[in-house]
C-alpha cells in the first residue's frame, strides 16, 4: 500500500499556506508515470482520524491517481481545515457541513459535495475511577462534572452541547466545559485529574483505553443520533460551478474509496494499522469493530435527514444562528456528483 502523505499539525495554517498555495481549483498539476499529469488538489482535516478511512483507502488505492488527480491531505487543528477553504489554499475540508453554514452566515459560500462518515462519531467516556453507577441518571451524573471536549464551533462540541440541552443541563453554567483547540491534548487533561469526563473520537478513544485512561463509553450519540452527516467534503461553491469535471474527479475516486472501506474489513484493517502504526493490533480491531457496529459509513450520498441534523445539532449547541441567512439542505448540499443512495 502506498502511504498518503500528510503534514504536521504542528506547522500550523502559516506553514499550510506556504506549502499548499495554488491547490484550490485552480491546482497545479504533476508529472504522473505514464507520461501524462495529475491535477494535484489537497484536502484539509481537523484530525488524523479513522472515520476518514475512505478518503485514506482512496489515495492508498491509487483511485485518484486512476481520476487524473494527485491529491494529499493536510491536517489543520483549531478550526484551520475550515480557514485554508475560506483563504482559498485548499481544494476543500474534511468536516461537518454545518461547519460550512457557519461561514456562508458570514459571508462565505460553501457547499458539501459528497458524504464521509454518516454517524455523530464521538463518545462519552468517564475518567478510570469516575465511572457513572448503573441505572445512575444521566443529568444528574453529568451535573457539576468538567468536561473536556473538542474546540467551540466545532462538530464534537456541538454534539456535546446539544446532548448537554437535550438533557435539561445548561453549558455555561451546570458543567465546566474544557474546551480544546486540538483534541489530542484530551487524554493529558483526563490523566491529570483536570477533567472527569471526556468527549472523543477515534482512534483517540480506543487508544485510551488501551492505556487506561478511561472506561468503554457511556454514552453513544452515534446510536443516539441516527444518520449525521458528520464528516464530509466541502467546497467552494465557485468550484463547483467553474470546474464541475475536478469535483466529479474527485466524488468518483471517494466513492470507491467508500465502498472498499465499507465491504473490505481486511483491508481496512490493513489501511489502519498503516495510518496509526502505534495502535495495538488487539485494539485496532475493536475499533472497526466499533466502527462497523455502530454503521459510521453510510456511502458518500447526502441524505437531507443526515444534513439536516447536522444543522439542527448546530442551532441547538448554540454553535449556528442561522436566523439571518438560513441554511438548508439545499443551499448547503448538493449530490450533483455522488452515485445513486
Amino acid at each position: 500500500m502506498n502511504k498518503p502523505r500528510f503534514l504536521s499539525a504542528a506547522a500550523g495554517l502559516g506553514a499550510a499556506s506556504l506549502l499548499l498555495a495554488g491547490c484550490a481549483a485552480d491546482a497545479s498539476s504533476a508529472p504522473a508515470a505514464g507520461g501524462g499529469e495529475l491535477t494535484k488538489v489537497t484536502i484539509a482535516e481537523p484530525v488524523h482520524g479513522t472515520g476518514y478511512l475512505p478518503l485514506y483507502a482512496a489515495i492508498d488505492e491509487g483511485y485518484f491517481a486512476e481520476e487524473g488527480l494527485d491529491v494529499e491531505v493536510t491536517t489543520l487543528t483549531g478550526g484551520g481545515h475550515v480557514n485554508a477553504l475560506l483563504s482559498g489554499q485548499v481544494f476543500g475540508f474534511i468536516g461537518g457541513p454545518e461547519s460550512g453554514a457557519v461561514a456562508n452566515v458570514k459571508g462565505a459560500d460553501l457547499t458539501t459535495v459528497a458524504n464521509v462518515v454518516n454517524r455523530g462519531n464521538v463518545y462519552f467516556v468517564a475518567a478510570t475511577g469516575q465511572e457513572m453507577a448503573e441505572g445512575e441518571d444521566l443529568a444528574e451524573y453529568l451535573s457539576g462534572k468538567t468536561i473536556a471536549g473538542g474546540r467551540y464551533g466545532g462538530t464534537p462540541n456541538a454534539i456535546l452541547r446539544h446532548i448537554l440541552i437535550e438533557n435539561g443541563l445548561d453549558p455555561e453554567t451546570d458543567v465546566t466545559l474544557t474546551e480544546v483547540e486540538d483534541s489530542s491534548a484530551i487524554p493529558a487533561i483526563i490523566q491529570q485529574g483536570q477533567a472527569e469526563i471526556a468527549v472523543v473520537a477515534e482512534p483517540q478513544l480506543s487508544a485510551g483505553l488501551q492505556q487506561g485512561i478511561w472506561g468503554e463509553p457511556f454514552l453513544n450519540p452515534l446510536e443516539l443520533l441516527g444518520p449525521y452527516a458528520y464528516s464530509a467534503i466541502v467546497t467552494q461553491r465557485s468550484t463547483v460551478e467553474e470546474d464541475p469535471e475536478l469535483v466529479q474527479s474527485f466524488v468518483t475516486a471517494l466513492e470507491r474509496g467508500q465502498e472498499i472501506v465499507e465491504s473490505d474489513r481486511e483491508y481496512a484493517t490493513e489501511l489502519s494499522a498503516q495510518e496509526f502504526p502505534t495502535m495495538e493490533p488487539d485494539t485496532l480491531e475493536a475499533l472497526l469493530d466499533r466502527a462497523y457496529a455502530d454503521e459510521l459509513w453510510g456511502g458518500t450520498y447526502l441524505t437531507e435527514e443526515a444534513v439536516e441534523t447536522a444543522l439542527q445539532v448546530a442551532r441547538d449547541g448554540d454553535i449556528l444562528d442561522d436566523s439571518s441567512v438560513p441554511q438548508t439542505f439545499d443551499i448547503i448540499a448538493t449530490n450533483e456528483f455522488v452515485g445513486e443512495q
